[in-house]
């Protein structure tokens, strides 16, 4: 069965995409599974994104109902499976940058998957779906399928990072610069094999390459670490100049001890802090200097 989607913003033309819901159940005899993840496709040419879940409340919510769950097993998964597709396909784990699967290629990978993935993570049955834009459809399904529910919030209000993300997204559409922006860029090749983190963004320009990530200052401050060692990695080892933004849910308040820690540890890594209040007016000045 297929979808009709609409999104108000498209990038391109329609296109038919394929995709599979990742569930977890770790006991096969009382079928008591949940969704943890999107897989995200295209038949024709294998291009695909995956996404799993990644907040801790969406690793809470797997514990309410397996309460043996081993969360470091689930944190390991996506590595995993994009070393899977990366040894099958010869491209990076979610399709981006310079070559990815055949639709050949990536149906063989999927079967194998069918054979192998079921003792505690299991691939449901494909669907089709309707879509313009891969990157956009897939926060869409992931909203609808994995993420915890939410009530709506208004903009700037505190959030999660997918929150943010959503955000990000919009204003990216706005400015008519969303197809320029690389997402979800891994960064093991900048600091160790196997590291499963991902920045949100990356972008070029006047010969200097941008990262930009999330941070959800009111959920996770200690995040602020994390981006600032890998930001110091990745400025080490780059080919090009590079840069460093994070998209913060809240103004930093530097009277505010928890907001100076954070702030502090940014900006002594180099990271530029961006209330995502002030997201669109920074947009717009990346926007003029892109190329």
């Amino acid at each position: 069965m297929k979808e009709e989607i609409g999104t108000g913003l498209q990038s391109g033309p329609d296109r038919d995409f394929a995709y599979r819901i990742l569930r977890y159940n770790p006991n096969l005899l009382r079928d008591e599974w949940v969704n943890i993840g999107v897989l995200l496709f295209d038949p024709l040419t294998g291009e695909r994104r995956l996404r799993l879940i990644e907040e801790q409340d969406e690793y809470n919510r797997v514990k309410r109902l397996h309460r043996d769950l081993d969360e470091a097993v689930l944190r390991d998964l996506r590595g995993g499976l994009e070393e899977r597709f990366a040894a099958t396909a010869g491209g990076n784990g979610n399709g981006m940058g310079k070559g990815h699967a055949s639709g050949a290629a990536l149906a063989e990978v999927l079967k194998k998957w069918d054979e192998v993935l079921s003792n505690t993570v299991q691939l449901a049955p494909p669907k089709g779906v309707v879509a313009s834009d891969l990157d956009a459809e897939l926060e869409r399904l992931y909203g609808d399928h994995v993420a915890v529910p939410r009530q709506a919030a208004r903009v700037g209000a505190a959030g999660t990072r997918p929150q943010i993300r959503a955000y990000c997204q919009q204003v990216f559409r706005q400015a008519r610069i969303w197809d320029r922006m690389e997402k979800f860029v891994p960064v093991a090749e900048y600091t160790f094999p196997g590291d499963p983190m991902k920045m949100d963004y990356s972008y070029r320009r006047n010969g200097t390459r941008g990262f930009l990530h999330t941070l959800s200052v009111t959920r996770a401050p200690g995040a602020a670490k994390e981006l600032a060692y890998t930001a110091g990695r990745i400025a080490a080892k780059a080919a090009l100049k590079t840069e460093f933004a994070a998209v913060t849910d809240i103004a930093l308040d530097r009277a505010k001890e928890r907001d100076r820690f954070v702030e502090s540890t940014l900006r002594d890594a180099g990271v530029q802090p961006v209330a995502l209040q002030e997201f669109a007016v920074w947009v717009a000045r990346l926007r003029a200097t892109m190329q």
